[in-house]
């Protein structure tokens, strides 16, 4: 596994959590802390300052702790994946490898998930979340997750995960 499968496996997991999509620069943080960077690193990578990157990092950590149930910062990122995707992460050559991906443990506890009231009640946005949803179906599918497991992760009935014909999803 790269690290494009790796952040991917982050991108999905937080987004099927917050309903939100890393940016470019998280991914890079992502990538950087497991590479070993320090922020100054990332930061010419970007030409952004160190400032910047080390309070956008310190967000995305925070965030990705709420995600994960764990406490993760730049020490124990690699752990933290390991564990929460069962991935294989080797830095040998500073790429990320993974030599087994058997199954992903996503595992939310629905009662501690708060509403996100900065969004609108309104028909097109729950109907905009409901689509969010099935879209993302298809690729838990495809980390090995049976249709029981993502109907709890993403509060749909599991009828309505068996109906969605993984070739349909777009």
């Amino acid at each position: 596994m790269d690290i494009h499968e790796v952040l991917q496996f982050v991108e999905e997991v937080v987004y099927a959590k917050t309903g939100q999509h890393l940016n470019d620069l998280q991914r890079g943080i992502i990538e950087g802390t497991l590479k070993r960077q320090k922020y100054a690193d990332i930061a010419d990578t970007y030409r952004l300052s160190e400032g910047h990157v080390k309070d956008i990092g310190y967000e995305l950590l925070q965030m990705l702790s709420d995600v994960f149930d764990e406490p993760v910062d730049k020490h124990n990122l690699k752990s933290v994946l390991e564990r929460q995707g069962n991935l294989n992460i080797s830095l040998g050559d500073n790429n990320i490898n993974s030599n087994s991906i058997g199954y992903i443990n996503v595992c939310f506890d629905q009662r501690s998930a708060t509403p996100d009231k900065s969004q609108p009640a309104t028909p097109d946005f729950q109907q905009g979340k409901y689509q969010a949803k099935i879209e993302t179906i298809g690729k838990l599918r495809q980390f090995g997750l049976s249709d029981e497991q993502i109907a709890e992760l993403l509060g749909l009935g599991l009828d309505e995960v068996k109906k969605i014909d993984s070739n349909n999803l777009t």
